[in-house]
């Protein structure tokens, strides 16, 4: 217990050495007269568990390790993952520091950095990791490959934000002695990627899916199929793609991946422990569907290709058995495409579809997903329905729903549905910050940096049990947003905050010590080329 309670104190304690402007660095400086609202100038060794999201057990001792040109990465040669993932911290470190870094066997790495599995050690979980630090190396433990990329994420953040830089910037390249041992506080931790609003190559899915592994999240949500746009290539049912793939929001040319291509994505995402869950949004959200294929609409009309953000007004025609055969050829298709447990059935905002058709569908639908070997996840107006056993409600609704919705969700996990909260005045990150950015909607309201973390996912739902709630999840919409530039400007800096929720323990939980942690983020912001907005909640080192 004590050293779970010292990550708060700890850094409650370089809070004020922070505001007092006094560090291992530069004095602090914000522009202002006095600088007393900036951190501190990056020091030379980031003290230890400084880092977002902030570990669960920290406890420094000693003098730092010093990555030099000597260092070696070793790993046991036994499990090839762990040799994997040996190379994979080497490439990460090599351009900054210049140094060669060789992948050893672990005996061979003496005073080196050491990755090592330890099957037995049930304390740490699939996640969980116990880094060691010390003058003689650095030793990075967990139970399962998972355990040790996420203690990889960990290593980079101690060392300085330069490492993240791709050529050879001046060191040294040290970490604070001490060990810490870390595991997740829920096991689903999540972000959505709209691609369908508007359409993302699979190179920026990637450089998406590397921001995400930084902060130990695990999950990637990509929302596949909308009004606009229908992303990913259903061989039974090829004008999806070539028809409905091809514009998005404003008229663009849209695309679509093939099969290779969602391949690449998932097997990327796995090399970064991450599970990549699909979504076809069901019935609703359907357009691009809708106007692919005439005999998906109840009157046999395809409609014209849509181009704008309103939401509702589409729907699969609930009474036709075609219906289902598409469904069943697109879920099966999808399926054998991903290894993750889950498929996303949508499910939201289906005005067009009466609440009798809505209940006949998914209830006709969830049975599919079963039968090609997933579980299903859907928005929360899947409660409207019963939830098929094992399923995942997804709940999006505002601390302004009404109380009747609320509880209908949280009576569904009081029955066995498992939860996942990424209420939008929260966590949708496509809100806009302030009525002044430019980017984004509002129709859930602004969200800044404070109200984005400041929340317990645990006591959030009133009448769910805490164990129901499996995890959060950030979802980000692109009805706005076109380029990386836009993605990065409106995730960043609220997806490390989220990425905190949803893995440090609630012990941890602090805005004072966390805006000081994420205002330390900064120059890896920069050092990764990650645009974001300078919240005025948040103490940022000067430009």
């Amino acid at each position: 217990m004590t050293q779970r309670l010292r990550i708060p104190r700890l850094i409650g304690s370089l809070l004020l050495v922070a505001a007092a402007g006094v560090g291992c660095g530069e004095a602090a400086a914000d522009g202002t007269a006095d600088g007393k609202n900036a951190v501190a100038a990056e020091p030379e060794v980031r003290p230890l568990g400084r880092i977002v999201p902030v570990p669960a057990s920290v406890a420094p001792e000693g003098e730092p390790f010093a990555l030099s040109r000597t260092t070696r990465i070793g790993a046991d040669g036994t499990h090839r993952e762990t040799r994997d993932l040996a190379r994979y911290l080497a490439g990460l470190l090599r351009p900054a520091t210049g140094f060669p870094l060789p992948v050893v066997d672990d005996q061979a790495a003496r005073g080196g950095i050491r990755l090592r599995l330890s099957p037995g050690d049930t304390e740490l979980g699939d996640e969980g990791y116990r880094l060691h630090s010390a003058p003689d190396g650095v030793t990075l433990t967990a139970r399962a490959p998972a355990g040790l990329f996420r203690g990889v994420q960990t290593l980079r953040q101690q060392l300085p934000s330069a490492v993240e830089r791709k050529s050879v910037q001046n060191g040294p390249w040290k970490i604070a002695g001490g060990t810490i041992t870390d595991t997740p506080r829920y096991a689903y931790r999540g972000a959505m990627l709209d691609v369908s609003r508007h359409f993302f190559t699979v190179d920026e899915v990637k450089r998406y899916i590397d921001q995400l592994a930084l902060y130990k999240v695990n999950t990637l949500h990509l929302h596949l199929s909308d009004d606009q746009g229908w992303r990913i290539a259903v061989d039974s049912w090829p004008r999806l793609t070539t028809h409905g793939g091809s514009t998005e929001v404003g008229g663009g040319p849209g695309g679509f991946y093939t099969k290779a291509q969602y391949r690449e994505i998932v097997e990327y995402a796995a090399s970064r422990y991450q599970e990549v869950i699909p979504e076809i949004d069901l019935p609703g959200h359907t357009n691009a569907a809708l106007a692919s294929y005439a005999e998906l609409n109840c009157d046999g009309v395809a409609p014209e290709l849509y181009t704008g953000i309103k939401v509702g007004f589409s729907s699969l025609c609930v009474p036709k058995p075609v219906t289902y055969d598409f469904v069943d050829d697109v879920i099966r298709e999808i399926a054998a495409l991903t290894p993750g447990r889950y498929i996303h059935i949508g499910g939201d905002e289906a005005h067009s579809t009466s609440h009798a058709d809505y209940v006949t569908f998914m209830d006709k639908v969830q049975p599919v997903v079963a039968k090609y070997g997933k579980k299903v996840v859907g928005w929360h107006q899947l409660t409207g329905t019963t939830p098929a056993e094992g399923a995942l409600v997804q709940y999006w609704g505002l601390d302004r729903t009404p109380a009747a919705e609320k509880e209908r969700v949280a009576a569904a996990a009081r029955n066995g549905a498992g939860l996942i909260l990424s209420p939008a005045d929260r966590s949708y990150l496509d809100m806009k910050y302030t009525a002044d950015t430019k980017l984004g909607l509002a129709w859930a309201g602004y969200v800044e940096v404070r109200r984005s973390y400041d929340w317990n996912p645990a006591g959030y739902l009133a009448g769910a049990p805490a164990d129901s709630v499996r995890g959060i999840e950030a979802p980000l919409w692109t009805e706005t947003l076109a380029t990386t530039d836009d993605l990065d400007v409106m995730a960043f800096p609220r997806l490390p905050g989220l990425a905190e929720l949803g893995w440090s323990p609630a012990a941890t939980h602090d805005w004072d010590t966390y805006k000081v942690r994420l205002a330390e983020q900064a120059p890896r912001f920069d050092a990764l080329g990650i645009d974001y907005y300078r919240s005025p909640e948040v103490p940022w080192p000067a430009e």
